[in-house]
């Protein structure tokens, strides 16, 4: 198997003389790409390409990373590619990640580009927590990676669920709290919703600057041992090198910045680390493998370039970007506001036709009303009429009884003669036919005056129905009117409804002038401002009932210590750095 190896290895190293060229498959945070390269290429050379194919131009954050055996290493840039460990198979597969981290991302970060690798790669390492970063700012960084991808809040379309399907928050903070994905995304789109009218690169660029202030960021964990034998953590970042327990990876036990440092080498597994203090004794620690010294160095090296760098005058290739920066955040800012000016307007314009819709459906609802009143009005005053007509008939009919009667009095009267008995008798009926006639004659005076009345009540209703028909027609005049004149100006005419050394030396002459700048700036380079705080406050105060103390882990116990006793990842730096040198050597060589 191992001849079978052998002979594959020589084969594809003999293609590769023969073709002149290899291919490499460079796996970066949003896509794949694959590049036929010339075998005297040096790393460099395969690092220019794929910023170039990018748009990258602060290529120095920036490192290809591969894998060898149980371990990962960067590929050198002033080597050969394939003179180094890399993978023998084609196409070789490199990482294009983020190397070295910057001390303040606002102000080092210029290019739009790199900040959106910076934003996906330390998002990526929170969800996978390589970083710890505590609930209350898992769920505010959520809500920023969410207005990264969704611009503003729109609670039209941004409803309950829309975010079932994104991975916003660790796993371990998921499992700490008895909460369901529907509370979680709650509370994610509610500071979502406060993010208002911010763009893209600046919601990327506000996740950062919370994220930069976590105790385990931009920070690379080596294990070690020192002298006594035992067990450290190294960590190498920005602001110089820390020595942690091995079980604590947020709290460093002391810290060496890079202007305190004279000399790094390593021989074999031991490393060594010269302090600028010349009274001060070299400390030395032990590795588990020569591999993981030379990836130290060279960790150690680029970061130490870098803090130098940030302390000069700005390259001329840096002036020249941090102009077109500010030219470019300057036309976004123009945009910008012409684009929010245009939407005010609309929303105005929208407003105003949602208001003349309104008040039309108003005076429709206030027309049918009319409508309405004025049917009921014609069937009151057409009854009326019919009681009238029938009280009328009513009258005339009693009058002809009344008549009818005077005239059977009469012949009465007439006949009464003939008899005195018969007179008698007749006397007694014609009593009677008057006493009815008197009768007949009041309630004939009766239906007279109720008839009268019902032509007054006619006349009433035929007054009313007169109004109703005028209000009417008022209603009707105001519907067809035009909208005013200012409505119409605010509408917008296209408004529609609708990235080998042994050792590695920093001049005296360097350091020294830089001590005194340095001292300076031993201070919190990131105060979080006020606003963040009440934020954060308000955020672990809602969740804090339903935490599941059982479920915290060690670093969640840590972090919880550390905010007790308000020690940050800042001021805990600041505090260690005030040590001298010589006393701090000694606190790690005890440990």
């Amino acid at each position: 198997m191992a001849s079978a190896l052998a002979a594959k290895m020589g084969l594809n190293s003999l293609r590769r003389k023969q073709t002149r060229s290899f291919m490499v498959r460079i796996s970066t945070m949003e896509s794949d790409l694959e590049f036929s390269c010339e075998v005297k290429w040096k790393g460099k050379d395969l690092l220019d390409l794929v910023c170039r194919t990018l748009g990258l131009r602060e290529t120095w954050f920036f490192g290809l990373r591969y894998d060898v055996k149980d371990t990962v290493a960067w590929l050198k840039m002033d080597r050969k590619v394939l003179d180094q460990e890399v993978p023998k198979e084609e196409p070789i597969t490199f990482h294009f990640l983020v190397k070295f981290y910057p001390e303040n991302a606002e102000e080092e970060l210029v290019q739009d580009i790199t900040q959106h690798l910076f934003f996906l790669q330390v998002k990526k390492k929170i969800l996978d927590e390589q970083i710890h970063c505590p609930p209350e700012a898992s769920v505010l960084l959520a809500s920023y990676a969410v207005h990264a991808k969704y611009g503003d809040y729109d609670p039209n379309v941004h409803k309950l669920g829309f975010l079932s399907q994104e991975e916003l928050l660790p796993k371990r903070v998921i499992n700490l709290y008895q909460m369901t994905a529907e509370m979680w995304e709650e509370r994610i789109a509610a500071c979502y919703a406060k993010h208002r009218g911010r763009t893209r690169d600046e919601a990327e660029m506000e996740y950062l600057k919370i994220a930069q202030d976590l105790d385990m960021y931009g920070v690379n964990y080596f294990f070690i041992r020192n002298k006594k034998g035992t067990d450290l953590l190294l960590g190498v970042d920005a602001l110089g090198l820390h020595i942690y327990e091995q079980d604590n990876k947020l709290t460093p036990k002391c810290s060496f910045p890079w202007n305190e440092i004279r000399n790094i080498s390593y021989s074999d597994k031991e490393f060594a680390i010269k302090p600028l203090d010349k009274k001060t004794n070299v400390f030395k620690f032990n590795s588990s493998r020569l591999r993981v010294n030379k990836l130290i160095l060279q960790l150690c090296i680029g970061n130490h370039d870098l803090f130098m760098r940030r302390r000069r005058v700005d390259s001329l290739e840096v002036q020249q970007m941090k102009a077109q920066a500010r030219e470019e955040r300057a036309r976004k800012q123009v945009e910008r506001r012409r684009l929010e000016r245009e939407k005010q307007l609309r929303e105005e314009a929208e407003r105003a036709r949602d208001e003349l819709e309104r008040r039309l459906m108003q005076l429709q609802d206030e027309a049918h009303m009319a409508n309405e009143a004025l049917l009921r009005s014609e069937q009151t005053a057409d009854l009326l009429a019919e009681k009238a007509q029938i009280a009328e008939e009513e009258a005339k009919l009693l009058a002809q009884k009344a008549t009818e009667a005077e005239m059977e009095m009469q012949r009465i009267k007439v006949t009464a003669i003939r008899g005195q008995e018969e007179r008698r008798l007749m006397e007694q009926k014609m009593l009677e036919a008057e006493m009815l006639a008197l009768k007949m004659a009041d309630e004939s005076e009766r239906r007279s005056k109720e008839a009268e009345l019902l032509k007054q009540e006619l006349q009433e209703a035929r007054e009313s129905e007169r109004r109703a028909k005028h209000k009417l027609l008022e209603i009707t005049s105001k519907a067809a009117c035009p909208p005013p004149a200012h409505a119409a100006d605010a509408m917008p005419p296209d408004l529609s409804f609708s990235r080998e050394n042994l050792s590695f030396d920093f001049k005296d002459t360097d350091m020294k002038r830089l001590s005194m700048e340095i001292e300076k700036e031993k201070v919190e380079y990131m105060e979080k401002s006020k606003h963040l705080q009440e934020q954060l406050n308000e955020l672990k105060t809602e969740i804090e009932s339903l935490k599941l103390k059982e479920r915290e882990t060690p670093l969640d116990i840590l972090h919880n210590q550390n905010a007790e006793q308000g020690t940050s990842k800042h001021s805990n730096f600041k505090k260690l750095t005030l040590q001298s040198t010589k006393s701090r050597v000694a606190f790690f060589e005890e440990l």
